[in-house]
This record gives C-alpha cells, sequence and structure tokens, in this order.
C-alpha cells in the first residue's frame, strides 16, 4: 500500500510545507571541477532531465562530451526546499532531476536528448524499474521554446522506435522547468570515486537507439 500510494501525484493542498531555506550547496562539481550553482561560464546553456534514481543519471551526463557540469535536485512539485526523505515520502510531487550544464559549441541539445531517451525506459509511469513512485516519473524540463520544440520532436521519433519493437508508449513529461532545487551534499556526484567508488544504481535502458542527434561514447 505504501508503494501503491508513492505512485499517486499529492495534491497541492496536502503537499508537505517545505522551508523557506534553500539546501547547502556544494561550491564545485567533485568530478568535473566546476561551479554547481550560478553563475556558469560564459556561453554555457541548461538542461534538465529526470529519469528515475539522480545518483546514475548524472553520471551518464558528467561523463558525456561537452557537458560542463551537473547537478542533481527536486523539480516539478509543490514543496519549496525540500528534503531527499520528504522527496521519498511522496508528498512533495518532485521527481528526481539532473541539471546539466553543458557547451552547446561541444553538444547540442538535440544529443542530450538521445542520452536522456537511450539510458531509461520512458514508458514505465510513475517508476523506474524496481524504484517505486512519483519521485523516478521521467520528465524534460525545458527552458525555451526551442528546448521544448526539440524534445516533443525527439519523443515523437523514439515512440516509433518504441512502437514498432512492441513496447509501450512513452509517459515522460515534457513542461516548462519550474524551479529547481538542489539536493543534499551527499547525493552531489554521489557515483563519483571520490564518494562511492563501488556504488551502484539500477538505471538501465530499453536498449533501443533514438535516432535523434549523434550518443556520444562514455
Amino acid at each position: 500500500m505504501f508503494g501503491f500510494a508513492k505512485s499517486e501525484m499529492v495534491a497541492p493542498e496536502k503537499a508537505l510545507p517545505g522551508r523557506p531555506e534553500a539546501l547547502p550547496v556544494p561550491s564545485r562539481h567533485e568530478v568535473l571541477d566546476a561551479p554547481l550553482a550560478p553563475p556558469y561560464p560564459d556561453g554555457a546553456a541548461v538542461a534538465e532531465f529526470a529519469m528515475g534514481c539522480f545518483w546514475g543519471a548524472e553520471r551518464v551526463f558528467w561523463r558525456t562530451p561537452g557537458v560542463v557540469s551537473t547537478a542533481v535536485g527536486y523539480e516539478g512539485g509543490y514543496t519549496p526546499n525540500p528534503t531527499y526523505e520528504e522527496v521519498c515520502s511522496g508528498r512533495t510531487g518532485h521527481t528526481e532531476t539532473v541539471r546539466v550544464v553543458y557547451d552547446p559549441a561541444r553538444i547540442d541539445y538535440e544529443t542530450l536528448l538521445r542520452v536522456f531517451w537511450e539510458n531509461h525506459d520512458p514508458t514505465q509511469g510513475m517508476r523506474q524499474g524496481n524504484d517505486v513512485g512519483t519521485q523516478y516519473r521521467s520528465a524534460v524540463f525545458v527552458h525555451s521554446p526551442e528546448q521544448r520544440a526539440a524534445a516533443e520532436k525527439s519523443r515523437d521519433a523514439y515512440q516509433d522506435v518504441l512502437t514498432k519493437a512492441g513496447l509501450g508508449t512513452i509517459t515522460t513529461e515534457i513542461t516548462d522547468a519550474p524551479h529547481f532545487f538542489f539536493a543534499e551534499d551527499y547525493h552531489q556526484q554521489y557515483l563519483s570515486d571520490a564518494k562511492n567508488p563501488n556504488g551502484y544504481c539500477g538505471l538501465g535502458g530499453t536498449g533501443l537507439t533514438c535516432p535523434v542527434g549523434i550518443a556520444p561514447t562514455e
């Protein structure tokens, strides 16, 4: 019953109250030695993706050439400045999200979308594998009309691939980016060699290629 309840979006009026103070944010990225919070380097752009457990998702992106920085946080809910425990309760409405700061001269947004689609199963609704709850739902939080158009185009292209393979309908939300709340320090770059060199995250894709952009190899 507990898992089932967490798979239903909480009503705004029933969400936890949160707090006015933001959680502390580390100044530098554990792996890339770049700023986690703004200001970012000149010319950098921001993308945000939710694709299940944010530990593994962040590692996928920090290993992607052209990415300047990454950070994990909570987005798409109602509770201001939530803690991890609050998000896990299912009573904030947030999903675990990765902020990706990238250099458009080295990697385009379409390629980031391909990395996103291919590294999780976007058909699973309020879960990702054995991780169940609204915090694991798939989402693309867009920062411009151009990002929205690219996200929707890539979704439709990948849906064609999934349908031909006999898989289900994509449940990924594509919505304007709300406020991004940084997660606690210990979650940032959780799977780095410095923090958890033998750490595990069960993130996995469908094994099917998204016909958008050119995905870089790790």
